[in-house]
């Protein structure tokens, strides 16, 4: 005859089937609380809240340095286009972007003064569409938008070492600015 199950029995079985639930509902359902389709990785590629963090430095131009030959992409010898080898961006032209965009370089180059309270903050690379670098490390500017009454979507994203670089969707896309 068998024997019979004990409350200590009931609570370890009642205790594993929770285990499995949780761990089939872990498997199924992913990081957003969606249904995950099935063969899909259940980790996002990027945040939809990204924004630069609020405190500029003492000085906008503060460890900025511009571009060089030496410190500018290198696959655009010819000027018409290219991948940046560095970050795998595309290269774009300075002449290639909208007017407002050299207007806000000459201000950089010049240590301002900018139009704008938040140019010159720290831009975090949040999206990790930049190089990896320490934050702290790109700072952002504001280009321009004619007709817009706020800042727009239009940024340069400078790095300490003088890489420049454009985004033209609010950080959605960069291309990495050859002068």
């Amino acid at each position: 005859m068998a024997a019979p199950v004990t409350g200590r029995q009931r609570f370890q079985w009642g205790l594993l089937l929770l285990v499995a639930v949780i761990l089939l509902a872990w498997l199924f359902v992913d990081d957003t609380g969606q249904d995950a389709p099935s063969g899909s990785s259940s980790s996002p590629s990027s945040s939809p809240w990204s924004s630069p963090s609020s405190s500029p430095s003492s000085s906008p131009s503060e460890g900025l340095t511009t571009p060089d030959s030496s410190t500018g992409p290198t696959d655009d010898t010819g000027g018409d286009g290219g991948t940046d080898p560095e970050s795998g961006l595309p290269i774009v032209q300075l002449a290639d972007l909208p007017p407002e965009a050299a207007e806000t370089l000459d201000l950089i180059d010049a240590g301002g003064p900018f139009p704008e309270d938040r140019d010159g903050v720290t831009f975090e690379n949040r999206e990790d569409l930049l190089p990896d670098h320490p934050v702290g490390y790109y700072k952002e500017y504001t280009v321009p938008t004619p007709g817009s009454d706020d800042r727009g979507a239009r940024r340069i994203v400078v790095g300490e070492d003088g890489e420049l670089y454009y985004t033209g969707d609010h950080y959605s896309s960069f291309s990495r600015i050859a002068r």
